[in-house]
């Protein structure tokens, strides 16, 4: 199967799901398949799914990784002694584990190509991340905290981990409190990835963009506690702190 006839075949297996999706036309315009294929990647609940759709999809999924370009962390250079900064797509970054700013169901987002790296993440990954988280959350018996972190498989994404982290949510004065919510998010994905004996880990700008956190002090928590982190445990594992905006590239870079 070409490229083309997988996203047309998933796309129909998706549709088929839904009883009131099926007499839906699939578009003839390569771009508005991928915008669809995603959103029904987005709205699908945590549920079974056959073998031959998984093969299919992880076919696709990694074909179109491949073809945005992998970033490989050996081929970046540390602007401080085992810290990265990187500005990037993180779907593409080839590490031991990339961290996702989760909310607290911890199923992704269900918007249909929403901007958020939830979003990203879960659509790359394949619906086998949905489904991992759904049966870490039925273990749980109650929704994430904010500040804590989950591991999961990366299944499609050239990681081989996700973390998922809760960060706070601003609204209006930040307080003392979110702060140290914050911090905790970074400190649970290090002491996570410690504990799974993970040499590389990188961050995205946890709580900034939809929760609303300021830039530039989530920048300042991020690194102070990562160095902190790595200075107390005399721990060797490579962070990198992943930006997509140009906005938070040229805070990071004043702050390392």
């Amino acid at each position: 199967m070409t490229q083309a006839e997988k996203r047309i075949y998933l796309i129909k297996s998706l549709l088929g799901e839904r009883l009131n999706y099926s007499d839906m036309s699939i578009p003839t315009n390569e771009q508005e398949q991928k915008k669809m294929l995603r959103s029904l990647f987005n709205i699908r609940m945590p549920s079974p799914v056959s073998e031959e759709f998984l093969h299919i999809q992880d076919e696709y999924l990694q074909k179109e990784i491949e073809q945005k370009g992998i970033t490989e962390l050996t081929g970046l250079r540390p602007v401080r002694k085992q810290i990265y900064l990187w500005q990037g797509d993180i779907t593409t970054l080839r590490c031991d584990a990339v961290v996702n700013a989760a909310n607290s169901q911890m199923l992704g987002c269900f918007h249909p190509c929403h901007c958020c790296i939830d979003n990203a993440i879960h659509t790359f990954s394949g619906v086998q991340l949905r489904l991992a988280c759904y049966e870490l959350m039925k273990k749980q018996k109650h929704e994430e905290k904010t500040g804590k972190a989950k591991i999961t498989p990366a299944f499609n994404l050239p990681c081989r981990y996700v973390l998922h982290t809760v960060g706070p949510i601003i609204h209006g004065v930040l307080k003392e409190s979110d702060k140290t919510l914050l911090a905790s998010c970074y400190r649970s994905c290090l002491e996570l990835a410690e504990q799974n004996e993970l040499e590389s880990i990188a961050f995205c700008c946890i709580s900034t963009g939809e929760f609303h956190f300021p830039n530039d002090k989530a920048a300042e928590i991020a690194i102070r506690t990562v160095t902190d982190f790595i200075a107390k445990k005399q721990s060797r594992i490579k962070v990198i702190f992943n930006v997509f905006k140009n906005a938070d590239q040229e805070i990071y870079r004043k702050l390392l």
